[in-house]
């Protein structure tokens, strides 16, 4: 069994080589076929000569795609060197890498898909805004796959070739949750262990924790849209047509006490949200039918 441990890395030419030197010293102390992947996706700085110093396999971009173009790069550079599990974690050191071999022990056990869980033992250590958009994620993800999750945003995960081979991924943002979503779709064994993290430098990705807030509820929005269409539509439709039906009960109201003389604008907008909320309906059916 081989294991590729792979690691993105966009100018972490000072935080890299102690993750790498603690990877290495871990996976000494097991019996494991390993490799260590570094993909530099664009790094300014000396991150790709860093790593062909420390002797691991590194692939660069000429320039920086953002990390949902690297993991998608990643998968394929682990499956070309015959992984058969795939390691996937960070370069700033956030995820202690004693971790690693739990996940592939836990693989070993059955699973496809194992994700480090920053929330299970609750000593996460980011803002209270990230906090709660990553539970948020978890909630939906979980009554989308029927599988508890509680943590669908970690970078920190373990998964076999099949997951890499058979999941295309369409979404930037939410490539970690879009992962879950159709590794359960198609039938992949997912499940977590608890970890901690350590204290790392600010994200890169997010100017401040309600810019993360924001774009997590959008991509919440979208999933459910694009994985759950019947509910998300549904949901929807029924608003509206419970609207509509308020409406239609406050002129049943107005016709059986004081008569109706005008209101022809509430008129025409209870029509209006009448239809359009069948129409929403009929179209969570529609896309809910034609979902891949």
């Amino acid at each position: 069994m081989k294991v590729i441990i792979t690691i993105p890395a966009y100018n972490e030419e000072k935080t890299l080589p102690k993750v790498i030197k603690d990877i290495k010293e871990i996976m000494s102390e097991t019996n494991y076929d390993y490799q260590i992947l570094v993909v530099n996706d664009g790094s300014q700085d000396k991150t790709a000569e860093v790593a062909k110093n420390l002797g691991v396999i590194v692939v660069s971009h000429k320039r920086n795609k953002g990390l949902a173009e690297t993991f998608k790069i990643e998968m394929e550079e682990c499956l070309k060197l015959g992984a058969d599990i795939i390691v996937h974690t960070d370069a700033d050191g956030q995820y202690p890498s004693e971790y690693i071999p739990k996940l592939i022990r836990k693989m070993e056990e059955g699973y496809n898909l194992v994700l480090g869980s920053r929330f299970i033992k609750k000593k996460y250590s980011g803002s209270i805004l990230k906090y709660l958009g990553n539970r948020a994620f978890a909630k939906a993800l979980s009554s989308l796959t029927k599988t508890k999750i509680t943590d669908s945003t970690t970078g920190f995960r373990a998964f076999t070739k099949e997951v890499a081979q058979e999941i295309n991924f369409i979404n930037t943002f939410t490539y970690t949750q879009e992962q879950i979503i159709k590794a359960s779709k198609q039938g992949f064994r997912i499940t977590e262990i608890p970890i901690s993290t350590n204290k790392t430098r600010d994200s890169r990705l997010f100017k401040n924790p309600l810019q993360y807030a924001f774009k997590a509820w959008i991509n919440i929005f979208r999933i459910y849209r694009d994985y759950n269409p019947l509910a998300f539509f549904g949901i929807a439709g029924l608003f509206l047509l419970l609207v509509g039906c308020l409406l239609g009960f406050y002129f049943i109201y107005l016709h059986f006490t004081i008569g109706i003389t005008g209101h022809l604008g509430l008129l025409f907008l209870l029509v209006i949200l009448f239809f359009t909320g069948i129409q929403t309906i009929i179209f969570g059916f529609l896309a809910d039918m034609l979902k891949k």
